[in-house]
């Protein structure tokens, strides 16, 4: 026994290593949202299900989850990590561009939906206090379902996925105010419950304005201060620290610890280091979100299917059609077409993860009663299993519809036009690059930039150029800033076997982009072509090619003659580096 307790719920971690190394690979191969499988393998495996054969059949134990302590602390760890993923993705730069969507169709969505769907409660003749709990949790979606969605259709750059992520983030900030709420009706106060809910409001923005100008003084200094040895376990050790200590913060303060991760990622999304953050954290993203569904899935009792079916189904039913008529509505009014947006409405139209903690409170607050509560979460449960298929019958019609669509509205291949264009990508911010940013800049060609000296970048990023720290050799990194639709990829760097690395890396995951690079000389030009750039410019050659032209314009030769001549070397120096990569092809075949 004392051997069992060294290493708390060790049997549920290898049980569910075990499940996630099965379950990860598989669902991926069958193209299942990975989220629902988890949900799915929780309610299977947990308490309610095969778990109930525990006490019958020891055996079973070992292969369930009878009680959903084990893993309910590392859900918890899942949360966490789901929030200060959430809260990257909320920067305030990009919530000021959104600021229409995300506080206009946000806030009346959330406000619509929970008087809706609270009023139904409320007339079903539930009390005041259970029905409004029931209107604003149920009034937001599932973040996590959604956007894996929208990340396999490809959805989430057109205009119909950036109104749907924008509710969804201000959904994910409607909880900090529901979860203050819960708290206050948990604590009673009669008529003066008002009054306490403004004053619970106000302390918890206060200790929410000062984590966060804390933050900003700590966060970024430190990750600025040890980003430059570039050591893999450092930057983890840093993101793991900011998770933790302002989700620490944040519970001293009387508030979530899930509201703090949010914070810290909010402060991470400010900072040029993002983009780097986001593929540290992306391994271990799935295996923690899959804690926290899977746990969500133990809490569903399904034995309420069996002793109330036709209430289930008309409060599943119910929130879907509730839910994806106002979404529809807003998005309309948003100028989307009714075809897209009744897309939005089915794909928003579930509840969302946020609904079992929230009702997981309310229940041991005694605010809800045991048994309608684990109706609606199952309610929920359910919404959220049968969302994909609401999302393929979204798909169809906004697809039919928009085909017929562009045969009488021409203004949209202009959309589709700008869609397309994308933005350079610069890879290497030093003199070479900071010119061509300068050029683009000048023209209004949208580009982004990654640099690997964390000093440059945190300078030029605080005046607001759009640089970001990251090796471009990484292909995971190119693809976060959807390199497969650049117009250009252009390698600046000027170290030679970094850029030949870079290119042999692009060239394997995305064959078709067009690749400008910089080379050090005649050689490395060659084997840059050798590994598959569309054009080497050679700093020697250009510098030389400038110098004998101003020689050349000081004989007096016109500045049209001098342009020929430069133009004719160049495309001398082309076509000879060009035939030396087909003799060393055809050398390679015999």
């Amino acid at each position: 026994m004392q051997e069992q307790h060294a290493f708390p719920f060790l049997r549920e971690i290898i049980l569910f290593l075990i499940l996630a190394g099965i379950l990860i690979p598989t669902l991926q191969r069958l193209r299942i949202n990975q989220v629902l499988g988890f949900l799915v393998a929780g309610t299977l495996l947990g308490p309610f299900g095969l778990g109930l054969l525990a006490a019958r059949f020891p055996e079973v134990t070992w292969l369930t989850f009878p009680s959903g302590q084990g893993v309910s602390m590392l859900a918890e760890v899942g949360v966490l990590f789901l929030m200060f993923m959430i809260g990257l993705e909320l920067s305030a730069a990009r919530l000021w561009a959104m600021r229409a969507w995300v506080f206009g169709a946000g806030s009346i969505q959330v406000a619509a939906c929970t008087l809706l769907i609270g009023g139904a409660a409320y007339l079903a003749g539930q009390p005041l206090a259970t029905a409004a709990i029931l209107g604003v949790v149920l009034s937001l979606s599932s973040t996590a379902v959604v956007m894996q969605l929208m990340t396999e259709q490809n959805t989430t750059s057109t205009r119909l996925g950036q109104a749907a992520f924008a509710v969804l983030m201000l959904q994910d900030l409607a909880v900090v105010p529901i979860l203050v709420l819960i708290g206050v009706l948990a604590r009673g106060g009669g008529d003066d419950a008002a009054t306490l809910a403004l004053v619970a409001l106000a302390k918890a923005g206060g200790a929410i304005a000062l984590i966060y100008l804390v933050g900003r003084r700590v966060i970024h200094p430190l990750f600025k201060a040890f980003a430059r040895h570039r050591q893999p376990d450092v930057f983890m050790a840093l993101i793991l620290l900011s998770t933790f200590g302002i989700a620490g913060l944040s519970a001293a303060a009387g508030l979530s610890m899930a509201l703090g991760a949010l914070i810290a990622g909010l402060l991470l999304a400010e900072t040029e280091f993002k983009h780097e953050v986001e593929l540290m954290v992306e391994p271990f993203k799935g295996l923690l979100m899959g804690l926290f569904f899977m746990s969500v899935g133990m809490s569903m009792d399904m034995r309420h299917v069996v002793e109330a079916p036709l209430w289930l189904a008309g409060a599943v039913l119910g929130l879907v059609l509730i839910k994806a008529s106002v979404v529809t509505l807003l998005f309309r009014a948003g100028r989307l077409p009714w075809c897209r947006a009744v897309e939005g409405g089915l794909l928003l139209s579930q509840g969302g993860e946020f609904a079992f903690i929230v009702l997981g409170y309310a229940m041991t607050s005694k605010l809800l009663d045991p048994t309608l509560g684990a109706r609606v979460m199952l309610a929920v449960g359910l919404s959220m299993f049968i969302t994909p298929m609401l999302a393929r019958l979204g798909r169809a019609i906004g697809e039919r519809g928009e085909r017929a669509a562009s045969e009488r509205a021409a203004h949209k291949d202009e959309e589709a036009l700008a869609a397309a264009r994308g933005q350079i990508i610069i890879a290497g911010f030093g003199r070479v690059g900071q010119q061509l940013a300068k050029l683009l800049t000048a023209q209004g060609i949208p580009f982004i930039a990654f640099e690997n000296d964390a000093r440059l970048v945190s300078k030029l990023h605080a005046q607001g150029v759009p640089v970001f720290f990251g090796n471009a050799s990484r292909p995971e990194l190119l693809r976060l800033v959807h390199a497969e639709k650049a117009p250009a990829i252009v390698l600046t760097m000027d170290n030679p076997a970094l850029a030949l690395q870079t290119v042999h890396a692009i060239r394997r995951d995305f064959p078709d982009a067009p690749l400008f690079v910089r080379s050090r000389d005649e050689r490395h030009a060659r084997a840059l072509t050798r590994a598959g750039a569309t054009v080497v410019v050679p700093e020697t050659l250009e510098a030389s090619l400038q110098l004998s032209a101003f020689v050349l314009e000081s004989m007096g030769l016109d500045e049209r003659t001098v342009d020929d001549i430069v133009d004719n070397e160049r495309d001398l120096f082309a076509a000879q580096l060009n035939d030396a990569g087909l003799r060393e092809a055809g050398s390679h075949r015999t």
